[in-house]
């Protein structure tokens, strides 16, 4: 099997303010399931921004309850997460997009470590 590179993906999506807590919650780790399972990812960090207002409205809602995901896979199997998204009816928008942004910077910090433990080993001796 070829090894394809892990990318770092953020997803946020909007649940509409008319769905219990309750269920809010339950659709936060149904998601975080899809994820792991389907997607075959490996959660960064899950965000609870809570109720904001929109700036417009958006299916008859001024408001929502935003969750955002950090995660990593290899986007073979995103389309998983975009067909649950679309068959939800209490999410009412969502968005997921790569962040090319977090990969450079975890890029940057390993190959400083690299530098940093090859420089350590050269001039001294080894216990």
């Amino acid at each position: 099997m070829a090894y394809v590179k892990e990318r770092i993906y953020e997803s946020m999506f909007i649940i509409a303010p008319n769905v219990p807590e309750e269920e809010r919650e339950k659709l936060v780790e149904k998601t975080r399931s899809i994820i792991e399972e389907r997607v075959k990812g490996k959660i960064d960090k899950i965000e609870r921004m809570g109720m904001r207002k929109f700036a417009y409205e958006i299916k008859k809602f001024s408001e929502g309850d935003y969750t955002v995901i950090y995660f990593r896979c290899d986007g073979q199997h995103l389309q998983e997460l975009e067909n649950f998204y679309r068959v939800t009816p209490e999410i009412i928008r969502w968005q997921t997009f790569r962040r090319f942004d977090l990969e450079k910077k975890e890029r940057k910090a390993q190959r400083e470590k690299a530098a940093a433990e090859t420089s350590e080993g050269e001039g001294g001796t080894e216990s």
